[in-house]
């Protein structure tokens, strides 16, 4: 198993690659997405905009007592799914530790053989805004 450093984040990787039927791993992107908690309205603009995703992904980060803690929403409910496991993964991590975290986690779910390459990519992305406000919000 790949260890991310993050409790919450390792339980989500395990639990995805140790399941072997890849629609049951679909079942449970989809079942994140609908525990996503709605996205303000404020947070909809190109600033939070994911960049090179097919879908309209949102995503902030705010940094409270040296603790990262996201919101964000997507219109696409597998993107929204992936959204939300990173959202869950992330949360609580200090800004070197989401800054830190080596993408090979992705592929440990096995989320990628069933993920088309566009899909595959916006994943990607998602994470490197994250890691990118995570920087910023360390910068001040």
């Amino acid at each position: 198993m790949v260890s991310t450093g993050s409790t919450a984040l390792d339980r989500i990787v395990d639990r995805l690659a140790t399941t072997t039927d890849p629609k049951r791993r679909y079942e449970y992107v989809l079942w994140l997405a609908k525990n996503l908690a709605p996205l303000p309205e404020e947070f909809r603009n190109d600033a939070f905009k994911v960049k090179g995703c097919v879908s309209q992904v949102f995503v902030v980060g705010q940094l409270v007592e040296g603790k990262l803690h996201w919101q964000g929403d997507s219109d696409a409910a597998i993107t929204k799914g992936l959204l939300a496991l990173l959202i869950e993964g992330l949360e609580g991590m200090t800004p070197d530790q989401a800054t830190n975290l080596d993408p090979s986690f992705i592929a440990a779910t096995g989320l990628q053989a069933s993920l088309t390459p566009s899909r595959a990519n916006g994943f990607l992305n998602i994470l490197k805004l994250m890691q990118s406000q995570a920087r910023a919000l360390a910068a001040g």
